[in-house]
């Protein structure tokens, strides 16, 4: 009896199984997206030489775009393909997708990136719902959250060691060799799961459709089909509205969207308004936080490449140097072809492109007393080393803040659902109140470097926000969506999620645009603030239909 007890309170094998495939999936998308801006925008190592603008621009399209494929991803695999199909699937097409950036020339990218957009639709919702089946056994839901917070620690510890391969990588190599170091990472994780299906082949249970549900051939044309026509209307309209041909094809597109769930509510019943508004509410408000969680790979990683004082210490140059960790830059001046912001080259009156000579473009804003002699190095510590702060304060923090609540909740004091997203988003935008603070730190940002202590603390900051939001962003909606139309609902917590990373990389595309660049942090640090007040106005009521439909807030 006690070992059959015992036995019940293990976790399963098809954990692990998970926990690792997610893992190498984590790590080879985050080496890819941490590099991702720095490789379009280098014009001294063989990157695209993009100018800001249109890195950034790419930047913030590709992670709207990866943001929205989940949806249709899910709703096919529930029906039809089932989770693990899905997930060989949507791996593969990643895979070939991050070998393909390895490749050269713009089509080559361009395709690579769309592989990878599809791939993550099949890969990402799958996987956490394969999880979510193996403990839906009643001896084992007690488990249930204990497994997520593992899991995600998976997803985490992927994000934090790729950028140190990345780094070796780009800087020994080139930029080809760190992009199929992801697809290489993809791989291992299919294999590994391939090995592990006796573990899990029973939690890949298709769901047929439900009485209420909505046809995919229903949602096509409510939904994709009008988003496809208004995307073509806003490409091909003269002039740009929103700063470049993709911006407005993506703008245009999500009107018919937000249409559709707009009206989703207002045709609803009495009961289905309550929780249908509330999460359209808490979706548009989550938008601001999707913003400054997509700085990481679009403002912030600007602000890391150029602004950043990335000098090591002699007993770190020491160290990572035996390890070729470290990026090596000069004064000696480097001929690139120079580029307009539309990726062309500029030519002179003959006809001949013009060529732009000068120093490693860190040492635009370092003053020149602080410039190494002629032919002699500067050792620094690469840009996308700086996104693993992150990842490691969710490691380190995670526990620590399961603890405080657990403390609170044995005392009654813990914050309801919805306080929690109010007190993520406040605490989110003091994180971007701190860039604020770190732009004051000097008297010029265009002749003097900042301290990287800056970025350690934004980002640790705001992991605490990310800790109190994002995993119980989909718990809330399964939550107060109505049963027939859980799917759709889920659909608009990524529409959020996808818009949040458009809007950072339209902000960053306008980056050189914003003469103070305190400007550009205390735009979203004021908004963030005061989208969390706008939370607790309404928290009386949110907790209300929270509770209506779950009993508990």
């Amino acid at each position: 009896m006690n070992q059959k007890t015992s036995a019940k309170t293990h976790h399963p094998r098809g954990l692990a199984v998970l926990f690792f495939t997610e893992m190498w999936e984590r790590f080879g998308y985050y080496l890819m997206v941490g590099i991702l801006f720095l490789y379009l925008t280098d014009n001294q190592t063989g990157g695209k030489g993009y100018s800001n603008k249109i890195g950034a621009d790419v930047v913030g399209s590709f992670i709207a775009l990866v943001y929205l494929t989940p949806f249709i991803g899910g709703l096919i695999a529930d029906r039809y393909l089932g989770y693990i199909k899905s997930i060989f699937v949507g791996g593969s097409l990643m895979a070939a997708g991050y070998m393909g950036l390895s490749l050269p020339g713009n089509l080559a990218m361009y395709i690579s990136l769309s592989l990878i957009i599809i791939g993550n639709g099949f890969f990402k919702p799958n996987i956490s719902t394969l999880l979510g089946n193996i403990y839906n056994k009643e001896e084992l839901k007690p488990l249930k959250d204990s497994a997520y917070n593992i899991f995600y620690m998976g997803i985490n510890i992927g994000a934090l060691v790729c950028n140190f391969v990345a780094a070796y990588l780009r800087n020994n190599y080139g930029w080809g060799y760190a992009f199929a170091a992801a697809g290489i990472g993809l791989i291992i994780g299919l294999i590994w799961l391939s090995f592990g299906l006796k573990h899990i082949r029973h939690a890949d249970v298709k769901r047929p459709m439900q009485a209420g549900d909505m046809p995919i051939s229903k949602i096509f044309l409510s939904v994709f089909l009008p988003m496809i026509i208004f995307a073509v209307i806003g490409w091909v309209l003269p002039g740009n509205y929103f700063g470049s041909d993709s911006n407005d094809a993506f703008i245009f597109a999500c009107l018919p969207v937000i249409y559709f769930y707009v009206n989703l509510w207002r045709t609803g019943n009495k009961e289905d308004k309550k929780s249908i508004g509330s999460l359209l509410f808490i979706f548009a408000i989550s938008i601001i936080f999707w913003t400054i969680y997509n700085q990481n790979s679009t403002g912030l990683t600007i602000w890391a490449q150029s602004y950043t004082d990335r000098q090591v210490s002699p007993a770190v140059e020491n160290f990572a140097g035996k390890l070729d960790m470290l990026q090596k830059v000069n004064t000696t001046p480097r001929e690139t072809f120079k580029l307009d912001e539309y990726m062309r080259t500029v030519t002179d009156k003959s006809g001949n492109p013009e060529m732009v000579q000068g120093p490693d473009p860190y040492f635009d804003n370092l003053p020149k007393d602080q410039w190494p002699g002629p032919q002699q190095n500067l050792n620094l510590m690469n840009t996308e080393l700086f996104q693993s702060i992150n990842p490691f304060f969710i490691v380190a923090l995670t526990p620590l803040l399961v603890a405080f609540f657990s403390f609170l909740r044995k005392r009654h004091k813990e914050p309801s659902t919805s306080a929690k997203f109010g007190y993520a988003l406040i605490i989110s935008g003091l994180s971007a109140l701190i860039m604020v603070l770190a732009i004051m730190s000097v008297p010029s940002i265009y002749t003097h470097k900042t301290s990287p202590g800056w970025l350690v603390a934004t980002y640790g900051v705001f992991t605490v926000s990310e800790i109190c939001l994002s995993p119980i962003g989909l718990s809330l909606v399964s939550k107060l969506a109505p049963a027939r139309l859980t799917a759709l609902m889920m659909g608009g917590w990524l529409l959020s999620t996808s818009l949040g990373g458009k809007v950072a990389g339209v902000m960053a595309s306008f980056w050189d645009s914003f003469p103070d660049k305190k400007l550009f942090f205390g735009i979203i640090a004021v908004a963030a603030i005061l989208g969390g007040l706008l939370i607790f106005m309404r928290l009386k009521s949110l907790d209300a239909v929270v509770k209506e439909k779950t009993g508990s807030v």
